[in-house]
């Protein structure tokens, strides 16, 4: 089967959702994400399944699925693995189109577990319906209030996490609810067993809130699929993909059963597909955030403005051994800024405007740099009050706040309600800048 938007519209946007295993109890997960749906605004039907409950969370709460009154489109499953496999030819049978199963006990575990595996996919197959999991942390899509998932996060942004890692993806939204940027989609794929990186890459490329695809995967589960998307694919994808060494590798073999391989292949297949690679959680977060919010600019000329003489050298530092062009001064520029600026400011690149620095200097010397470089860099090293003024929405420049304290938090949080990515070190924005020249949307596609 092929992903497209209609054969996985059951899954990310679907009318009504059966929750087969709902709990009584609030410590376990058929409780927590039943209220996840709830409270995340799904607006269609839920359907609590329990057969020892009547209501829940004063829900109406059914025996089986084939007694829910009508047809769920969605069925998020969390029965005991042995149960999956008859659970969803009940869930075929009464016309459900997809599944998430949140179930663990497959093929992770053991030669038992891949059998019962396989067996609940021909049945999948067999009752047409597409599948997330099994073994996974469910799916959420905040622009259409499903949380099928747990921590219960609702921002919504620009980003499609998708993930074999459930935690992984759960870290990554929650940093981006913390920034205020949001996710367009998480989801955690779990033993792929069905729907996979491939299919998903796919769906996302052709979905209008995202911009960016952060990938986690400890191996790919279908070489030429994956390759054929990401060749036609037209919006960035960064991946995360452990088993640099050998013991990594293994690891990464014994958590899903993921065929990792050598790490050299995957190098090659990313560098000649354009795949932007990240090697850290951080990086892929900070990558992905800066290739869905930022435009690639024309060159690689760049500025630093900062009023913290250290952090411009840390940032120039990296940033020349990334290949950007730290370029001196034009001697217009020089002569223009000079004349213009306190004697002590170093008028150079960086351009230090030292601690004395106002949102009106960096504003006034971003306006005459322009022109000058390809991008410029903004380094608010201090507690800049109006930092978020600073900066122009329609062609954002790339900016990293530190040292600032409430004022930071505060300037930070405006510019990424505008939009805008705030990086919080040299080192962490310059890496992102280096990706965003390579991998970045033109600037003519970028919003």
């Amino acid at each position: 089967m092929r992903a497209n938007s209609d054969n996985l519209a059951a899954i990310f946007t679907p009318k009504s959702v059966a929750v087969i295993g709902a709990s009584t109890t609030p410590e376990k997960l058929g409780f927590q994400i039943l209220k996840n749906i709830r409270d995340a605004g799904f607006k269609g039907p839920i359907y609590p399944v329990n057969p020892k409950a009547t209501s829940i969370l004063d829900l109406r709460c059914f025996p089986s699925i084939a007694q829910v009154e009508g047809a769920p489109e969605l069925a998020v499953i969390i029965v005991p693995a042995g149960a999956v496999p008859a659970t969803l030819a009940a869930c075929g049978a009464k016309g459900v189109k997809g599944a998430i199963v949140i179930s663990g006990g497959f093929s992770e575990s053991g030669p038992e577990g891949e059998a019962l595996q396989r067996q609940a996919v021909e049945v999948a197959r067999e009752q047409k319906i597409r599948m997330v999991g099994p073994n996974c942390q469910g799916v959420n899509n905040p622009y259409h209030g499903l949380c099928a998932s747990w921590p219960l996060l609702t921002m919504q942004g620009a980003i499609a996490v998708v993930s074999q890692s459930g935690t992984v993806a759960a870290a990554l939204m929650d940093w981006a609810a913390q920034e205020g940027i949001g996710v367009s989609a998480l989801v955690s794929m779990g033993n792929r067993a069905d729907v996979d990186e491939a299919d998903l890459i796919e769906y996302f490329d052709s979905h209008a809130q995202t911009r960016a695809i952060a990938l986690y995967i400890e191996g790919v589960k279908d070489g030429p699929r994956f390759l054929a998307a990401a060749r036609r694919a037209t919006k960035p994808i960064v991946v995360l993909k452990p088993g640099r060494t050998e013991k990594g590798r293994q690891a990464a073999e014994s958590h899903t059963k993921s065929l990792a391989g050598r790490d050299e292949v995957y190098q090659g297949a990313f560098r000649q597909f354009g795949i932007c690679r990240a090697e850290t959680l951080h990086e892929l977060y900070d990558f992905s955030k800066a290739l869905a919010y930022l435009r690639r600019p024309p060159g690689q000329k760049v500025l630093f403005v900062t009023s913290s003489g250290g952090c411009g050298v840390l940032a120039a530092d990296v940033a020349a051994g990334e290949g950007l062009d730290v370029a001196p001064l034009p001697e217009a520029l020089h002569a223009q800024l000079r004349s213009s600026l306190p004697r002590h400011f170093v008028v150079n690149n960086p351009l230090d405007l030292t601690g004395d620095a106002t949102a009106k200097m960096y504003k006034d010397v971003i306006a005459a740099a322009k022109g000058s470089f390809d991008i410029v860099t903004v380094i608010f090293g201090d507690p800049i009050v109006g930092a978020s003024e600073v900066i122009d929405r329609d062609h954002p420049e790339l900016v990293v706040f530190l040292g600032g304290a409430d004022v930071e938090r505060e300037e930070g949080r405006r510019l990424h309600a505008r939009g805008v990515p705030v990086f919080p070190t040299p080192e962490r924005g310059m890496r992102a800048l280096a990706q965003l020249a390579r991998f970045g949307l033109p600037r003519e596609k970028a919003h």
